[in-house]
């Protein structure tokens, strides 16, 4: 009686490509004889048939000739007796089928893009290759993300969204420039892969490679498989300063982005920690765009006869600024360059803007009114 490659693989026979992958890859690391030196033999043997029932029930072709015919069919070129010939010669007669073995290193390489993700752990397996060149590059895993065996696009994990967080500040710190640290707490995975409790004691060691697969979201546990991944990874709250640049003119709703600062999770790429520049209201100044804006109380004496504004700037200078032009309620007094500093041009400010809050009497009497026409009819 023939091999039952369902069986081998644990699938029924209605299993889809999926369902071949995920049994094809649970077993295949289970018992791949780099991973089992003390049994190499019947590791082998296992890591064989497993990789021939894969590589026969995942080819549709092998796979229609084998639910026909099973494994004496497709292997003996010809129908078992009885059978009947396969249909399709150009003469109307029976046609064979050849079937050509496979490596079974050669379908795992194909399968996981590597011949070997255990490297040498002491097995005596002749041409076992290790860890290949560039196991933990970038390119290394650019491509396992990229499209090598199951690693498709599909399967990418995907990035967290962004965490925005308000950070005040001051008028004077966006005038001057300062450094502020902020204190973050997160979760950190520990993936090393090394020397991680497993759950099947203390000091396990566990594949790096598979235990990339299953934080980047490429290994899916079979029905009734235990997922290992929560057990391998183990999440720890760490505190980070982080050092914030407020740069000389910077606006409000401006964003310091730091990449990838948010909680790890499996199959996640973390957030990004995005910080707000929020501004503050001044006790003296108001903000517009690249200017300041101060606002300078008067009496209509004052306004009809001339003020002399003095005023601190954020710098802690004293600007003393003449007005000798009639003030109106709508005037507004310009000193260039004594405005916010401008961010894409550092040596350069915008204006000072001094508007006037113009306090009028409340009463007069007659002969302030009659004296107060006679001087404004005169003019």
């Amino acid at each position: 009686m023939g091999l039952d490659y369902y069986r081998i693989l644990g699938v029924d026979r209605s299993a889809k490509e999926d369902d071949l992958k995920k049994a094809y890859r649970k077993l295949a690391m289970k018992w791949h004889p780099d991973k089992n030196p003390n049994s190499n033999k019947e590791a082998e043997a296992k890591f064989k048939k497993i990789s021939e029932a894969y590589d026969v029930l995942s080819d549709p072709q092998k796979r229609a000739i084998y639910d026909q015919y099973g494994e004496e069919g497709l292997k003996g070129q010809v129908p078992p007796p009885g059978a009947g010939g396969f249909s399709g010669g150009s003469d109307g007669g029976p046609t064979t089928f050849r079937f050509n073995p496979r490596s079974a290193d050669d379908i795992f390489s194909e399968f996981f893009g590597f011949s070997s993700p255990f490297g040498d752990l002491g097995g005596s397996r002749a041409g076992g290759s290790g860890f290949p060149r560039g196991m933990f590059s970038e390119d290394f895993f650019t491509s396992l993300r990229g499209g090598v065996g199951e690693a498709s696009s599909s399967n990418m994990p995907r990035k967290g969204a962004p965490i925005e967080r308000a950070l005040a500040c001051s008028l004077d710190d966006l005038y001057k420039g300062t450094s502020k640290k902020m204190k973050i707490s997160r979760d950190v995975i520990d993936h090393t892969g090394m020397l991680m409790d497993t759950g099947k004691g203390e000091g396990q060691e566990v594949c790096p490679v598979l235990m990339y697969h299953k934080l980047i979201g490429l290994h899916s546990p079979a029905d009734g498989e235990q997922d290992e991944t929560a057990a391998t990874t183990r999440a720890t709250t760490t505190q980070e300063i982080l050092t914030i640049e407020i740069k000389p003119g910077w606006k409000k709703g401006t964003k310091i982005t730091f990449p990838e600062k948010g909680n790890e999770q499996r199959g996640v790429i973390p957030s990004d920690l995005i910080f707000i520049i929020d501004e503050k209201p001044h006790l003296v100044f108001k903000r517009d765009g690249n200017d300041l804006i101060y606002t300078q109380k008067i009496s209509l004496v004052e306004a009809l006869t001339g003020y002399t504004v003095q005023v601190t700037s954020l710098d802690g200078r004293t600007l003393t600024i003449p007005v000798s032009s009639i003030i109106s309620p709508a005037y507004e007094e310009v000193v260039k360059g004594e405005g916010m500093p401008i961010p894409k041009e550092p040596s350069k400010k915008g204006n000072l803007r001094i508007k006037f809050n113009i306090k009028f009497p409340t009463k007069l009497t007659s002969e302030q009114k009659t004296g107060m026409k006679r001087l404004l009819s005169s003019s």
